[in-house]
């Protein structure tokens, strides 16, 4: 027998549905968990936590339970669901929650172990991913220890996703399930699972309980996640047709956020009542990350309260103090209902009667690491979505024009909607918008509607219950260019919204020519806006910036039997949307000779999503010429050239191709191909060696950003270990760490870690040691060192602590006093310059979760504050950048000593661009931006973060 299981993967609990393959009932799988030290019991939730105890923390035999299982994500003690709960409530900072939340968020490596977030090194860490696994495979254990002869792996599993997860955070969904033991799954959108599970319990009387509907709504607001669908009703043979026509962009929007925001309204209240106390303002400092963690947990606990129908007048918060002043050192504020109808309803759920738009800010909020929506209005998110598919809903309606179209049913999920005022704040705003009131479907209960719908779509797909008809539910393109121009960008149809699952589409009328051995990678984005006719698969078409949602590259190197390491071979773009819901693009041979699947690239940033490689017609004439140019100097068969010649070779590119600070990124990359190709070349002459590093390390700047970057970066540190032909020339030595400097963004975690060994070794070894110094390792100044050395921004906080401290001891021995010489501010220039970069709040290119501590932040910050800043003008550069708000306080220093510092640039004349990125989260400006750097991005490169 073959169970039909349903899988909510949720942001706050994880619940598991059930049904026969056949007719027969749905239920709720009771899942073994502990709920207190030793003891086990079935709850149908499974609150989707982590708690990672201390050594001593808990008895042996605590954390046993009915079954022997390791943990997936490799740590040795984990309590998972409700004593997670428990004890995370009170000791926060060991406990991991919104997994689900990191799984779309593309600034952290998600395979990386990132969480708990913010936490001290002792704390045992997971990736967003392996946490995501760890719950499905409670799911399993439990499972199969009630089921032992139909193991859960062999059962039909639906597992649902939000509508608006990219292809990315879908297939990083997928990885957890398998390595959760789960390889088969298929992907459900929530907002469709919620659906189904209406339609199935309405199954016998469906035609009159949906009556004239025409068009539903689904609003589906859970703990970390907003989520809009919108499902047409149409009647076919007189029984109701559904068909899903529009989806939102993903929005980290939910019940977390809501209780976040109390949590700073009772902070800021627990700080005014300690400071009246104290007579000072000390007490006024931000609670740590762990500790709002805390205070977040209680306000949510408080706001359930305070929005029940009998809810009192206000509820006490209160903050436990922590270790031997666990009682004494306790903090409560009162939380008032009044502060829920202004924060909770009238600021996530305002009636926003003009139906405006979210507003745009420069940057979103950030607070525990993740990215939350700028405009916390739910309503304001609402009306654009509905905006966005006026056009749809317009024909399900049977409008012809006017205002926005609005739904006249809808059907509410997610816990938020617990809260009755809540949901009758949603419903009013939808009424007042379509000057009648809309029918709203009962959802018996939120918290699992969607695990009890995953069900009901297996059923359906069987022919067992109604169905609703979606497939894709974006338009997918190809970039043709990834340079915006006028707020545009080119691009071709890949996958039309709507096409059915497992339907291939193959771009028949449009061929590639991919090089055999070579890795290619195409850049593909989404929309789901209504803008003109629907495009077909093939179409060229013109998108708005604005409307587009960047995937992850997808990427593969072609390689087919017989062909020559040069051969090219034409082919075609084929895209299908698969029974389990994700993406696959392939890539076919015109002869029928091969097929390549093309991945998606999940691990780390997505930092390549910058220029696809140019049209020929887009680079400049004199392209041709200048690889000419290039190939004399370091070709195989390479003239004999001057050396007067191979020190003008620069100079003779520029004057082909125009001031090199005007070179576009696909030129430069364009020039280094050319030069790796002919890398050999390099090792003719000390000329040649100078020439060849300075320009190679140039046209790779800053390493990333570029298709196939990855691709060039593995060619370029290939040649790292052998080092120089003329080690002994001081320019020479100079280009080779001016190279590694320029393209550091680009280098993996082991590649930097090895030049940090280089970097050490020139730093500190003594004069035996250096005796002893392999040929092969290049010698450097201090400066080029140093310069390299704070460009590693991969390299863990902890050997960042080391150089920063190194750094200091060398400002300690700047003589002091008097006006400064020439070589006493070259000093401080470039000791300064290296800690500003390595102490850094917000890298350029690495994971937030690697930058220095805070508290090693606000040490040096103090040491700087020592300095006379008017005369030392890179203190306060430094300090800037050591400083700058990012809004995520588990980065973010202590809001004492960023007063220090803003009380300092001012008092010392610095530019307001320095202040502005201290007190406030906002983008570099390009001055900053170069100098931090140490060179100009090229034009046309955009750093996001």
């Amino acid at each position: 027998m073959t169970w039909l299981v349903g899988i909510d993967l949720g942001t706050t609990n994880t619940v598991l549905g059930y049904g026969r393959n056949g007719p027969g009932g749905i239920e709720l799988f009771q899942i073994d968990q502990l709920v207190a030290p030793g003891e086990v019991a079935g709850a149908p939730l499974l609150p989707s936590m982590r708690y990672h105890p201390g050594p001593d923390e808990l008895a042996p035999g605590a954390l046993q339970l009915p079954w022997q299982q390791a943990d997936v994500a490799g740590v040795e003690r984990v309590a998972l669901g409700r004593l997670a709960r428990v004890l995370g409530a009170a000791t926060p900072g060991r406990l991991v929650t919104s997994a689900k939340s990191w799984l779309s968020h593309d600034g952290v490596d998600r395979m990386a172990p990132i969480l708990p977030w913010g936490v001290d090194n002792d704390v045992s860490k997971v990736s967003p991913v392996a946490a995501s696994a760890s719950y499905l495979a409670h799911l399993r254990a439990a499972w199969n220890a009630r089921f032992p002869k139909q193991p859960l792996e062999h059962q039909q599993i639906v597992l649902t996703v939000p509508a608006s997860f990219d292809e990315g955070a879908r297939a990083l969904t997928l990885e957890a399930a398998r390595l959760a033991g789960l390889p088969q799954v298929a992907l459900l959108e929530e907002p469709q699972a919620a659906l189904y599970d209406w339609l199935y319990r309405h199954r016998a009387s469906l035609a009159d309980d949906l009556g004239d509907a025409r068009l539903v709504l689904v609003a589906d607001v859970g703990g970390g996640t907003t989520d809009f669908s919108l499902v047409k009703v149409d009647t076919k043979d007189g029984e109701p047709h559904l068909t899903r026509i529009g989806v939102g962009n993903h929005l980290i929007l939910g019940g977390d956020n809501m209780d976040l925001a109390l949590a700073h309204l009772i902070e800021a209240r627990m700080a005014e009542q300690s400071g009246d106390h104290n007579g000072n303002d000390a007490a006024r400092t931000r609670l740590s990350a762990a500790r709002l963690a805390q205070l977040t947990e209680r306000c949510r606990a408080a706001k359930e309260q305070l929005l029940a129908d009998d809810a009192p007048e206000s509820v006490a918060v209160t903050l436990l103090g922590a270790g031997s002043r666990l009682i004494g050192s306790a903090r409560k504020a009162d939380l008032l209902r009044s502060d829920i109808e202004r924060i909770v309803l009238d600021g996530f759920l305002p009636l926003n009667a003009a139906q405006e738009e979210p507003t745009r800010a420069r940057a979103g909020i950030v607070e525990f690491g993740l990215p939350y929506a700028s405009d916390p209005a739910i309503t304001r998110h609402l009306a654009s979505f509905l905006r966005q598919h006026a056009a749809a809903s317009r024909e399900a309606l049977g409008l012809d024009g006017g205002a926005i179209p609005i739904p006249d049913t809808v059907l509410l999920n997610g816990g938020v909607f617990r809260g009755a005022a809540l949901a009758r704040r949603l419903i009013d705003t939808l009424s007042g918008w379509r000057g009648a009131p809309v029918r709203v479907l009962h959802n018996e209960n939120p918290d699992i509607a969607v695990a009890r719908g995953g069900v009901a779509y297996a059923l359906a797909r069987q022919g067992l219950a109604p169905a609703i008809d979606s497939g894709a539910a974006r338009n997918y393109y190809l970039l043709l260019d990834g340079e915006a121009r006028a707020g545009l960008l080119r691009a071709v149809c890949l996958l039309p919204r709507g096409t059915p699952a497992a339907t291939e589409v193959t771009l028949a009328n449009r061929s590639f020519a991919l090089r055999v051995g070579r890795p290619v990678r195409f850049h593909l984005v989404s929309t789901i806006a209504d803008a003109g006719a629907a495009p077909q698969a093939g179409d060229l078409v013109d998108l708005d910036l604005a409307d587009v949602v960047r995937l992850p590259p997808i990427a593969t190197v072609l390689r087919k039997s017989g062909s020559g390491a040069t051969a090219e071979i034409p082919v075609h773009l084929v895209t299908t949307l698969s029974e389990t819901g994700s993406l696959e693009v392939h890539c076919v041979a015109e002869d029928g000779g091969g097929r390549w699947q093309l991945a998606f690239q999940l691990r780390g940033n997505s930092d390549d999503d910058g220029d696809i490689d140019a049209p020929d017609e887009a680079l400049p004439a004199n392209l041709d010429a200048a690889i000419d140019k290039i190939e004399r100097v370091f070709g195989a068969r390479s003239k004999q050239v001057e050396p007067k010649e191979v020190k003008q070779l620069r100079a003779g590119l520029e004057h082909l191709l125009g001031p090199r600070e005007n070179w576009t990124t696909p030129l430069l990359r364009r020039l280094f191909d050319a030069l790796m190709a002919r890398a050999k070349g390099r090792r003719r002459s000390v000329e040649h060696e100078r020439a060849w590093l300075n320009l190679a390390g140039y046209s790779l700047r800053p390493g990333f950003g570029h298709p196939l970057d990855e691709w060039r970066m593995e060619g370029l540190w290939a040649l790292f270990e052998a080092g120089v032909q003329h080690h002994k020339d001081s320019q020479v030595r100079a280009e080779w760490w001016t190279l590694w400097r320029r393209v550091a963004g680009g280098l993996s975690l082991d590649a930097q870690l090895r030049v940090l060994d280089d970097f050490a070794f020139n730093l500190q070894a003594d004069a035996a040691e250096r005796g002893r110094r392999p040929v092969t390792l290049v010698d450097g100044s201090e400066e080029d060192l140093l310069r390299v050395g704070a460009s590693l921004e991969r390299i863990p906080s902890a050997y960042k602590a080391e150089i920063g401290e190194w750094l200091f001891k060398q400002i300690a021995d700047i003589p002091a006093g008097g006006k400064l010489d020439a070589r006493a501010s070259a000093r401080y220039g470039r000791y300064l310059w290296a800690l500003g970069r390595v102490g850094a709040r917000q890298s350029f290119q690495s994971s937030a979760h690697e930058v220095a501590p805070p508290d090693v932040a606000e040490g040096w910050l103090r040491q700087l504050l020592l300095l006379d800043w008017r005369k030392v003008e890179p203190a306060g550069f430094a300090a800037a950048h050591i400083a700058r708000m990012t809004g995520d306080r588990s980065r973010d220093i202590d809001d004492a000593v960023r007063g220090d510092v803003l009380r300092r640039l001012a008092a010392s004349g610095a530019p307001p661009a320095w202040t502005a990125m201290v007190r406030e989260v906002v983008e570099l400006d390009q001055a900053s931006e170069a100098r931090m750097l140490g060179d100009a991005l090229p034009p046309g490169l955009k750093l996001l973060r």
